[in-house]
């Protein structure tokens, strides 16, 4: 043993200051069960996990594509990316199939999240770049640009040569659609002209339909002809597209003439307008409610062999609706529907309505039970405002009959109960009106105001006074706003104690319902009646 060196023994701590136990206590530690260690760590055989699961049994460049473009995230498409070129065993070599997923992958992501797949994006294209594959086009990167805000767009189009693929007028376009989207038509307009000197990219009809796309959008009309012009400069002949997007810049600014003139010379030079020029011409006069001047348009179309599609039987109906021409709309859904279209609810819910309002309740309905045949889904809006002036023709029955058929196969709502309340009401009918409320709390719908004003209406026109003021009194307590139509209803009918009574509950139900329009209505009530209960209303 060397001399000062003191012997390490078990049981005491290295670097303890403790003293040394006793030889009586030290205690021997068997050893002869563990296993020797080896001399040296293996080289090999150890493996790294996986960051997506179920990780391919034979890895491929196929297997992994797909694995990139399944990926749950595009934070594990990253990851699983790396471990395949890396860490795996064996790894895989760089390819373009690979990279192809993954850049897919990653623009799938920048449609919801532009920000985080900018930021994956880096690593990837690091990886590509130092995988120096032989040269490739740029179809890989187009949904990319498209996808990726302006200027990381702009970006990666400028650094496609690090790559091994050059930019071509199909990338270009991509990032004009990026640019455009992002209404960053100055910068895509300066791109646009020095396409041919700077990029050496010649544009194409695609590219300028972009860019007219765009201008339009903006409402930049002089710029979008400006376009237009030159392009026969640059070798391109517009196509349908171009003209119906410069079409929709006039009719948008309300230049009907200029779209006048504009579509003529397009027929003139034995170009065939195709049916959604059409729409947008016919759509552009009925903003402007020249409704001859769009079924003039309607008529030479069917002349030209060219038919009317949805949108343009929508167009025009919907602004016969607006117009009030209910027998018009009523022809052109008969036409329609005739053609196989199923219109959407909104517009059946306008020509119902104004076939009612032009006194053809009967007409509406016939025209509903049409529209249900032709696979119309069934629509409480539609329903309850048909249910409504039904009521109020007094076609009672077929208002029944309806709400009926409505309750076997869909749940009515609060306004249906309500129109039907409302027409039954209104016709007198109250004891059948009755009959629906008890339905309809059935049903567990608590009667709001419009429910209360109903029969609160109904009885005071049926000279029940006194029980649409006891109607009135449950409606505050349950605190339910009344109108001003209401009070006015009341005031005109009852007697000036009961007119009083009705003040009270209003002022006593702590709601606020009593402001000065509905003082204004019980004062002149009182003083036209009798003064002397004008200090009560003045003092409650």
């Amino acid at each position: 043993m060397l001399r000062g060196v003191r012997r390490w023994t078990p049981g005491a701590r290295a670097f303890s200051t403790a003293p040394a136990p006793s030889p009586a206590t030290r205690t021997t530690v068997p050893v002869a069960h563990l296993a020797p260690l080896p001399a040296s760590l293996p080289e090999s055989g150890y493996t790294v996990t996986p960051p997506v699961q179920p990780w391919p049994r034979r890895l491929t460049a196929r297997s992994l594509s797909r694995l990139l473009l399944r990926a749950p995230s595009p934070d594990d498409a990253v990851l699983a990316l790396r471990h395949a070129l890396f860490q795996a065993s064996p790894p895989l070599p760089p390819s373009l199939p690979v990279f192809a997923a993954a850049l897919s992958r990653l623009s799938r992501a920048a449609a919801s999240d532009a920000d985080a797949a900018a930021r994956l994006l880096g690593p990837v294209l690091s990886l590509l770049r130092a995988a120096r594959l032989p040269a490739f086009s740029d179809r890989p990167f187009l949904p990319l640009l498209r996808a990726l805000r302006p200027l990381p767009s702009l970006r990666l189009f400028l650094s496609l040569p690090s790559f091994n693929s050059h930019p071509s007028v199909r990338s270009f376009n991509a990032l004009l659609h990026s640019l455009v989207s992002a209404r960053r038509l100055r910068l895509a307009a300066a791109l646009f002209r020095a396409a041919r000197a700077k990029l050496y990219i010649t544009p194409n009809l695609v590219s300028c339909n972009i860019l007219l796309k765009g201008l339009v959008g903006i409402g930049d009309l002089d710029a979008a002809l400006e376009v237009l012009d030159e392009m026969t400069g640059w070798g391109i002949v517009p196509d349908v597209v171009t003209y119906t997007t410069v079409l929709t810049a006039y009719c948008g600014k309300g230049d009907l003439e200029g779209a006048q003139k504009l579509f003529d010379d397009i027929v003139a030079s034995g170009r065939r307008p195709d049916v959604t020029m059409y729409t947008v011409l016919i759509d552009g006069y009925c903003l402007r409610g020249k409704l001859q001047d769009a079924a003039r348009i309607m008529d030479e179309m069917e002349a030209a062999g060219v038919q009317p599609n949805d949108i343009t039987y929508s167009v025009v109906i919907e602004a016969c609706c607006k117009e009030g021409k209910s027998a018009e709309a009523r022809d052109l859904m008969r036409e329609m529907l005739g053609a196989g279209y199923v219109p959407d609810t909104p517009l059946c819910a306008k020509v119902v309505d104004v076939l009612c309002q032009d006194g053809k309740a009967s007409e509406a309905n016939e025209m509903w039970r049409w529209m249900a045949k032709k696979s119309v889904p069934p629509d409480n809006a539609v329903t309850s405002t048909l249910i409504y002036w039904l009521c109020k023709s007094g076609m009672v029955q077929e208002a029944r009959k309806l709400f009926d058929e409505l309750e076997r196969g869909f749940t009515p709502s609060m306004l249906t109960y309500n129109s039907l309340i409302l027409g039954l009401c209104d016709n007198g009918e109250l004891q059948e009106a009755g009959k629906v409320w008890d339905d309809m709390v059935e049903r567990r719908y608590e009667p709001n105001a419009m429910t209360y004003e109903a029969f609160i209406k109904g009885f005071c026109k049926m000279g029940k006074s006194n029980e649409g003021a006891a109607l009135f009194k449950e409606m505050v307590a349950k605190g339910c706003t009344p109108s001003k139509f209401i009070y006015q209803v009341l005031v005109d009918s009852l007697s000036d104690d009961t007119v009083c009574a009705i003040v009270e509950a209003a002022a006593l139900s702590g709601q606020g319902f009593l402001d000065g329009e509905t003082w204004e209505i019980f004062i002149r009530k009182v003083v036209d009646t009798n003064e002397t209960h004008l200090d009560l209303a003045l003092n409650m």
